[in-house]
């Protein structure tokens, strides 16, 4: 059974879980060590490659994934990228979470309008 790694800056909800280990036979969730969450969520805008800015995720999943394991990536599109394709490279299944959105106008007394957005998972996708 497959381990489900997260690579994405949020806790998963119970409906996430419960969708991983029942449509994907996930049987182990797995986050990253802080460091390199820190690492993953706060991705410099003023480097020019991500290239050596990767390699501790790169070598992170290189000694802790096994084969036909899952990742969830979601973040700063260019990290996205490059781990689907080191993912794909590495016989790992990255995924990505779809969710339905909902959005609720709401009138305010000064004539403005208040929105709120609900967003409810559906499924896990894969890339």
């Amino acid at each position: 059974m497959p381990t489900l790694h997260l690579f994405f800056s949020h806790a998963l909800t119970p409906e996430q879980v419960a969708d991983a280990q029942a449509h994907w036979g996930v049987n182990a969730f797995l986050a990253l060590p802080q460091d390199l969450q820190k690492i993953f969520s706060n991705v410099p805008a003023d480097i020019p490659t991500l290239d050596d800015y990767l390699l501790p995720l790169k070598t992170y999943l290189t000694q802790h994934l096994q084969p036909q394991d899952l990742v969830l990536i979601q973040g700063d599109f260019g990290v996205v990228v490059t781990l689907v394709n080191f993912c794909k490279e590495n016989n790992a299944v990255p995924i990505y979470a779809t969710t339905e959105r909902q959005s609720i106008e709401t009138p305010q007394p000064d004539g403005s309008i208040k929105t709120e957005r609900i967003f409810k998972h559906k499924i896990f996708r894969r890339y």
